[in-house]
Parts: C-alpha cells; sequence; structure tokens
C-alpha cells in the first residue's frame, strides 16, 4: 500500500495528507483488486496503527456493499476466510483492538451475512461460535456481530427499499427456523459464565437479548431460566440497567392478553419482593429512569390487554387486569411526582392510558377518585419551574423542561375530561391559596397559579367558545379566577411579568 498516503490517517496529519489519504481510499475502492491488498493486511496483522487497521476494514465493506457480486467465488471465499483468520486473532492478541475497529468489523461481517447467509455461508454462526467460544474478546466481538446484523435486518431509522425488505424478512425467516435457538442458548451460556466476573460483556449480552426477543419466539427468553436470572440481575448495580432495559422489550412483545397479564404480575411480584416498588428520591436517577420506562411498558401492558378482553367480552379476565392495573398506581405516581423529570416523563404514558381507562367506566371507584387527584396534584406540582431554570438565556435544560410541560399539559387536558369537577375545584383551590399571598410567595409558584387558570380554560369543555356562560359552577369559578387576578395589584409590574411569561411558555 502507499505508505505516505496511509500517513494521513492519521487524525493529526495536515490537510495535505489527509487528502491525498482520501484520494487513495478513492482509488482503492474503484480498483479490481487492491482491495486484497487491505485483506492480506488484516488477516495477517501487518500494521499496528489503528487507523489503518479501520481503513482496511472500510475498503472492504465497500467491496462487499457495493462489488461483491463482481467478486469470483475464490475472492469471495478470500473475504470469508480473512474475516475468519482475523477474528481468531483477536483472542490471542495481547491487547484488544480499539471499540471503533471492532464495530467497522462488526458491520462488515453484517454486511457478509445479508449478502451471504440464504446461499453460500448458512452455518455463519455456526462458524463464528465455533471460533469464539466462551473466550471474552471472541464473545465481546459475537456479540457485537449479532448487534451490528439486527441493526441490518430491523433497524427502523434505515430506508430499505421493498427488495431488501423481503430480503431481511426471509433472513428472519430462515433464522428462526435453522439457528435462533442455538443463538439463544449461546446467551444463557454467556449470561451465566460472566454475570458475576464480566459485567460489561453481561450488559452486552442483555443488550443483544433486549434487541432480538422483539422478532423471535418470546417462549425461548419468556421462561423460568431466563426470567430469573434477568430478575436477579436488577438487583446488581452494574447489570440492573440493562436488565430493565430487556424486561421493557419482553412486556413490549405482542402476545395473547391473558398470557401478557400474568407475564407481566409475575415479575411484578418479584420486583416488589425484591423492595423495587419502594422509590427513594436518593436512588441512582440513571437506574430509576431506567425502571420508569418498564414500569409505563409495564403498565401499558396490562392497559393493552385490558382493552382486548374487553373487545373480546371477556369481562372477568378484562376485571382482573384491571385490580393489576389499579395495584400499579401507587408506584405510578411515586415515579410521576419524582423531582427528576425524566423519571417523571417516562411514566406519563401509563398516566395517561390509565386515565383514558377510567374515562370509560360508567362510575369511579372512591379509590379511583383519589387516584385521580393523586395524579392532579402531581401534575401541579411537576408543572413547577425549577429554581435552576435560566429565563434570560435558556438552553438545552430549559428547552427540555418546556417539552416535558407540555407532556403535562396532555394529562391535565385528559383529567378535564374524566374529571372537570375535580380539576376545576383542584385549581381553584391552588390559584386561591397562592395568589393571596403573591408579594410573599415564591415566583414560580405564582407562576404555576396563574399558568394552571390558562391551562383550566383550555382543557374544560365549552359551548361555541363561551367560557362564562353555561354550566354556572364553571362559569363563575372561572370570572372569580380572573376577578383575582385583574384586581391583585393591577399595576403591580412583578404580577403582570408573571403573567406574561405564563402566557408565553403555553
Amino acid at each position: 500500500m502507499d505508505e505516505q498516503a496511509l500517513l494521513g490517517l492519521n487524525p493529526n496529519a495536515d490537510a495535505d495528507f489527509r487528502q491525498r489519504a482520501l484520494a487513495y481510499f478513492e482509488q482503492l475502492k474503484i480498483s479490481q483488486d487492491a482491495w486484497q491488498v487491505c485483506a492480506e493486511a488484516l488477516a495477517q496483522s501487518i500494521y499496528s496503527d489503528d487507523h489503518i487497521k479501520f481503513f482496511c476494514f472500510q475498503v472492504l465493506e465497500h467491496q462487499v456493499k457495493f462489488k461483491y457480486s463482481e467478486l469470483t467465488e475464490v475472492q469471495q471465499q478470500l473475504i470469508r476466510e480473512t474475516l475468519i483468520t482475523w477474528l481468531q486473532a483477536q483472542m490471542l492478541n495481547p491487547q484488544p483492538e480499539k471499540t471503533f475497529i471492532r464495530n467497522k468489523a462488526a458491520q462488515v461481517f453484517a454486511l457478509l451475512f445479508v449478502t451471504e447467509y440464504l446461499t453460500k455461508w448458512p452455518k455463519f454462526f455456526f462458524d463464528i461460535l465455533s471460533v469464539v467460544d466462551l473466550n471474552p474478546r471472541g464473545v465481546d466481538m459475537y456479540l457485537r456481530i449479532l448487534m451490528a446484523v439486527d441493526a441490518e435486518l430491523v433497524d427502523r431509522d434505515v430506508v430499505h427499499t421493498s427488495e431488501e425488505a423481503r430480503r431481511n424478512t426471509l433472513l428472519k425467516d430462515t433464522m428462526r427456523e435453522q439457528c435462533i435457538p442455538s443463538l439463544v442458548e449461546s446467551w444463557y451460556q454467556i449470561l451465566q459464565n460472566y454475570q458475576y466476573n464480566n459485567s460489561e460483556l453481561t450488559c452486552q449480552c442483555l443488550e443483544v437479548v433486549g434487541a432480538y426477543v422483539s422478532w423471535i419466539d418470546l417462549s425461548l427468553i419468556a421462561n423460568e431460566r431466563f426470567i430469573n436470572m434477568l430478575l436477579g440481575h436488577m438487583s446488581v448495580e452494574v447489570l440492573r440497567e440493562e436488565a430493565c432495559d430487556c424486561l421493557f422489550e419482553i412486556v413490549n412483545k405482542g402476545m395473547d392478553p391473558i398470557d401478557k397479564t400474568k407475564l407481566v404480575e409475575s415479575l411484578c411480584q418479584v420486583l416488589q419482593s425484591a423492595g423495587l416498588f419502594s422509590i427513594d428520591q436518593e436512588d441512582d436517577v440513571d437506574f430509576l429512569a431506567r425502571f420508569s420506562k418498564l414500569v409505563n411498558g409495564m403498565g401499558q401492558a396490562l392497559i393493552a390487554s385490558w382493552t382486548k378482553l374487553v373487545k373480546n367480552g371477556d369481562m372477568k379476565s378484562a376485571q382482573d387486569t384491571l385490580q393489576a392495573i389499579e395495584a400499579k398506581v401507587a408506584l405510578m405516581l411515586q415515579l410521576l411526582v419524582h423531582e427528576d423529570d425524566d423519571i417523571s416523563s417516562n411514566i406519563i404514558g401509563f398516566c395517561y392510558d390509565y386515565l383514558h381507562i377510567l374515562k370509560q367506566l360508567s362510575a369511579l371507584s372512591d379509590q379511583q377518585k383519589a387516584n385521580v387527584e393523586a395524579i392532579m396534584l402531581a401534575v401541579m406540582k411537576k408543572l413547577t419551574y425549577d429554581e435552576e431554570y435560566n429565563f434570560e438565556n435558556e438552553g438545552e435544560d430549559e428547552a427540555m423542561f418546556v417539552e416535558y410541560r407540555k407532556q403535562l399539559k396532555l394529562l391535565l387536558d385528559r383529567l378535564a375530561q374524566v374529571s372537570p369537577e375535580l380539576l376545576l375545584a383542584s385549581v381553584r383551590r391552588v390559584f386561591n391559596t397562592t395568589l393571596q399571598n403573591w408579594q410573599t410567595t415564591r415566583f414560580m409558584e405564582v407562576e404555576v397559579a396563574i399558568r394552571l387558570l390558562y391551562m383550566l380554560a383550555e382543557a374544560l369543555p365549552v359551548s361555541h367558545g363561551a367560557h362564562f356562560s353555561g354550566d354556572v359552577t364553571k362559569a363563575t369559578a372561572l370570572q372569580d379566577m380572573m376577578r383575582t387576578v385583574s384586581i391583585t395589584e393591577p399595576n403591580s409590574l412583578p404580577l403582570f411579568q408573571i403573567c406574561q411569561v405564563s402566557e408565553v411558555s403555553k
């Protein structure tokens, strides 16, 4: 290879060398056989420079992606052998390759998989497994290849042609028939072998399980041995975030509504017995954000089951599922009111769907009414600006809070549909209490009281836009609150500015 051109691959190289390297790369891409030099360099570990190794994989990637059909059988076999030889070397090298090289290698493996699995390399995964066994470096590459294959087959961010979509469907169907059970067994063995001594590999494997569970037979994963292992990981600090995500994907998988209810309930029983349903504000917020997402998934899964059971006329099972939903509301509220907005935001979908159920019921129980009021109070509390909010120089954090407020507004709208009288009474109580002593009350509290008035007016049903006519109770309450704003020191600049903030933030 052109050693001078390769110098331009170094990030610190000057512009001339980088331009020469780029031109060399383009030259190799259009060359008929220059890629073989790169294949030889990888197979024989000729270069130690990380950027040259990455460059060689880029050349191979281009060859497989765009020119593979032009190669002879012998040349195609050379690429297969090159990758397997490189993989074998990974377990013998004194130091592992850099992450960006391993990821690029995995992408090339995945491209070769989608090209050859159905025709020339049906034992793709078995050949890789026979090489890596349970060697930690080999397992690392195996898991990266699996994630790269999944990305090629099901990544929704990638736009596929209709031909590619058909190919990917056929690949998944063939994998389900020929190798998925063996792959699942390998994941179990990896988790079992490394869960106590290699958290990085264990988390990688959990990520793989979570990715594949969306399109493989759920019974291969949602069984006693796998679920027990995953639930055990929920108690291990370095594993529990990935375990949460994995359980979320399992819960999110479509299945029979009665079976889904049983699965969620069994998970909840174990999680509750492990003390995970008692939320502490001091707990690790990163984990709680994942846990909140999991609880949200479980809640929405139960609600989807309830909806299907009601539609099917199975009212006995629907009632059992509704009881299971109600039992999760206390935990939902703990997460909704959490001081960290990410944790709170992740549970809003469950709250919204729960209120949608209540809207469909002919009458609410006392407990359900209490739940509605608790959600209402939580929303009012979480609408309040943080002390750190920078009104003069709004940045990313401020923009995220504005978006979060929009989610809360949707909840408030749904609350108005479920119990408009209760919402009106609650807002009126908060509003009057705050405005009575607004001069000595924190700006954030006054702002949210006025903001609630705006939200209330938008959320409550009206007739032809007439807020102050029709329902006497509603009209009187709104008139009283508007009167309070207008007569509370009308020439006061601070109160006027608060009103402006609430109006702008709508």
